[in-house]
């Protein structure tokens, strides 16, 4: 499914000017490409997720090797550090004026305390290179306490039950002036892992905490940096498979930039759990963003109110594809929590999220599985851009100044909040496809917005939707099929829609001749005295949109107003319990599709 061409990196960095059209193929579809089909191909050929299996054959192969992790401890160096000076036992390790320079491929183990030293490996060995951190303490003030020049790869161990210090200055003199490297108080210029069960603490005052030029995989160990730039970066990619990790830095929290190879700058996470504070994004991959399973509380804070000058501060961030598995997410962000400048799968997971722009973001696609999402706060709650979205179960809240789903279909795809807010223009090509979940909404601008078509097949949706007569609880530029589930829509009459009259599912829309107050309730029920729904909305309405599969066409159905239920309620809608009548406000004859009551 990967599509990153030429012409999308620049559109990604000059988006404000130009829009470029790019090619999602989809695997079931054998080369489908969305927008192109009949209307039957678009409903029948949905939007498919990709595995976190199958992007990861799309990337580069990574350095890791199982040997990597096991070494003869007989074969190991010990180096002692004191103070200012360190003492070795083998000819491949130069110790001068504090930096002790590891010359060949092997094991070094390090103890004790070095103030104002380095480290350095710098070998053209093809074998790996050992360094046993077993509790250490290096400060330097003017470069990387940990730098790694020329190596075929190095693997840093953590001794268990230590815990190993690295602080640098704020100010470096360059070994590479035209590079300016190294930048990180752990530099790497050779592919990098760490491992182990013991804690690492790095304090970076200049730049980076730790970061590796080519790729970086951390297997284990229990991680906190600081960092007056990016926390954690791997050029290439970064592969976690497992640790504890608190990061806090003014730049990107971990992140993955190479963005001259398609096949690279991607994050892979397996497991784990991360305290991230980031003032730039608190993950952010130029390429793939896949998470199997992992335990994410983040807080991004540097974006301004300025939409074009604004510093990125998203949450999860990926140029391509961001596939979740499962997990459990907090997250806390100034700019978009999830967002992806082409696809986004969820499988699974618990997601709280609070955001200053959008909860959930796609430039395209955009598929939910399942999971359990709370998004607490948002300008929009769930947006796609130029691409289908389809959420098949699961549930999820949504509370939004704006939009609370909406598919922008080329009309708003760069994020609500932007320039162009709210576009209007219609594109048949595109859908929500909602399958199944439970969905509840609480929007002040629209509450499900397409500005392509809604295809509804299962599930429960309710909106309270919006009290000023410039949205509507549902806005639908093209065409809106209901042919199974529940669906509730209650909020101003100015725009009030109700699904189309080629549904295969009866709907009602009721226009009230004047406001009901938040908290009174709406029923329905058959001349029989069975209950069809009885909902609450939780803010003022003047119109009601529903469907049900207990709609029957020919029946005699009455709509009552206020009174109360004893049955149990969840997000206003009462399930069980006896019902006792408010006012009669109409009874009518379903005689369409679609029936409308003013």
């Amino acid at each position: 499914m990967r599509v990153k061409t030429e012409t999308f990196k620049n559109m990604k960095k000059w988006f404000f000017y130009a829009w470029a059209v790019v090619t999602v193929l989809f695997a079931s579809c054998e080369g489908l490409t969305p927008g192109t089909g009949t209307e039957e191909e678009e409903q029948q050929d949905v939007v498919n997720e990709e595995t976190i299996e199958e992007a990861v054959t799309n990337n580069a192969g990574d350095h890791d090797d199982t040997a990597d992790y096991t070494w003869d401890s007989n074969s190991v160096t010990q180096i002692s550090l004191n103070g200012s000076s360190a003492t070795e036992s083998s000819d491949d390790v130069t110790i001068e004026s504090g930096n002790i320079v590891i010359g060949a491929a092997g094991n070094y183990s390090f103890s004790g305390t070095l103030s104002n030293g380095q480290i350095i490996v710098n070998t053209e060995d093809e074998e790996i290179v050992r360094l046993i951190l077993d509790g250490v303490d290096i400060s330097c003030s003017n470069s990387a306490p940990i730098y790694i020049k020329s190596a075929e790869k190095v693997l840093i161990a953590l001794n268990e039950n230590t815990t190993n210090k690295l602080t640098d200055g704020s100010s470096y003199n360059y070994d590479d002036e035209e590079d300016e490297e190294p930048n990180a108080a752990i530099f790497s210029k050779s592919d990098l892992t760490i491992f182990g069960e013991g804690t690492l603490v790095v304090d970076a005052n200049f730049n980076d905490g730790i970061t590796s030029k080519d790729g970086l995989i951390i297997a284990s160990g229990n991680i906190s940096v600081t960092a007056v730039d990016d926390g954690i970066r791997g050029k290439d990619y970064i592969i976690i498979k497992n640790g504890n990790f608190t990061v806090e830095s003014d730049g990107d929290g971990l992140k993955s930039d190479n963005d001259s190879d398609d096949s690279k700058g991607y994050i892979e996470i397996y497991d784990g759990t991360f305290d991230i504070s980031a003032k730039g994004d608190a993950v952010s991959a130029e390429t793939d963003l896949m998470i199997e399973y992992a335990e994410i509380e983040l807080t991004t804070s540097g974006s301004t109110s300025s939409y074009y000058e604004s510093t990125s501060s998203k949450g999860l961030k990926a140029g391509v594809n961001i596939i979740i598995d499962d997990g459990i997410f907090s997250l806390n962000c100034a700019d978009d929590a999830i967002h992806s400048n082409q696809t986004i799968t969820i499988n699974s997971g618990t997601y709280e999220i609070s955001s200053g722009d959008d909860g959930i973001h796609s430039d395209y696609d955009l598929v939910i599985n399942d999971g359990d999402i709370n998004i607490t706060k948002s300008y929009e709650g769930i947006e796609s851009g130029q691409g289908d979205m389809e959420i098949n179960k699961g549930t999820i809240h949504i509370k939004s100044s704006d939009d609370g789903i909406n598919l922008s279909a080329g009309g708003d795809a760069m994020g609500g909040g932007g320039p162009w807010g709210g576009g209007s223009t219609s594109s048949g090509n595109y859908y929500i496809y909602i399958n199944g979940a439970y969905i509840y909404i609480n929007a002040s601008g629209d509450g499900l917005d397409s500005n392509g078509n809604i295809k509804m097949t299962d599930g429960t949706v309710l909106v309270d939707g919006p009290t000023n007569s410039g949205n509507g609880a549902l806005d639908c530029n093209g065409s809106f099929t209901i042919t199974g589930g529940l669906l509730i829509a209650a909020g101003s009459s100015g725009m009030a829609e109700a699904p189309a009259s080629s549904s295969d599912q009866y709907s009602v829309l009721v226009k009230f001749n004047s406001t009901k107050s938040g908290g009174t309730i709406f029923h329905v029920e058959s001349e029989k005295g069975e209950e069809i729904l009885t909902y609450k909305p939780s803010k003022n309405y003047q119109s009601v949109a529903f469907s049900s599969p207990d709609l029957t066409k020919g029946e005699s159905y009455s709509i009552y107003t206020g009174g109360s239920s004893t049955g149990d309620e969840t997000d206003g809608l009462f399930s069980g319990g006896t019902y006792t009548p408010g006012s009669v406000y109409v009874s009518f004859d379903i005689t369409s599709m679609t029936y409308t009551i003013q």
